[in-house]
């Protein structure tokens, strides 16, 4: 293939370049190393039609933008933190206060049950609960408001438990 050596001259003389592309996109140099990388994986796959064209850089450039905010919408915005927290965290039995809770949260749906224990439990996002059990953002919020409004309507409210009028 007359093509593969004009690809690799390509490569060899702007990989450098889509590096700092991908490390002013990203401001991390691993990632800026993956979208560099992706991209250029795409590239090769489009390269007789790319090079036809003449813009094989501008159109690894425009890769890389829509790879990194692909990316970004799926992360929405998190860092990874690599410090381990100071104390440890000990998951505790419920106490006789929670038994209540607990009680009425088994009697949800399953579906409104791991919502909620996914949010208020595991202090995962919407996005993170959606993932987990497969169904979308919307259902997940969905389910979340049936399940609290259920939750509610089972529970007595602490101002009926501390005597006051509600």
């Amino acid at each position: 293939m007359e093509d593969e050596p004009r690809f690799e001259e390509f490569v060899a003389e702007r990989a450098d370049a889509l590096l700092r592309y991908g490390y002013l996109l990203s401001g991390n140099p691993h990632d800026a190393a993956d979208l560099t990388q992706e991209a250029l994986v795409r590239l090769h796959q489009a390269w007789p039609r790319v090079r036809r064209k003449q813009a094989p850089e501008s159109y690894t450039k425009m890769i890389m933008s829509r790879l990194h905010i692909s990316t970004w919408r799926l992360r929405r915005r998190e860092r990874p933190d690599w410090a381990l927290p100071e104390t440890a965290r000990f998951d505790t039995p419920p106490s006789d206060s929670d038994e209540g809770l607990w009680q009425a949260l088994a009697t949800l749906p399953r579906r409104q049950r791991a919502v909620l224990v996914l949010r208020y439990y595991e202090d995962l996002s919407d996005t993170d609960i959606a993932d987990v059990l497969g169904i979308s953002r919307g259902t997940v919020r969905s389910h979340a408001s049936l399940g609290l409004a259920k939750l509610r309507s089972l529970l007595p409210s602490t101002s009926e438990i501390n005597g006051s009028p509600a």
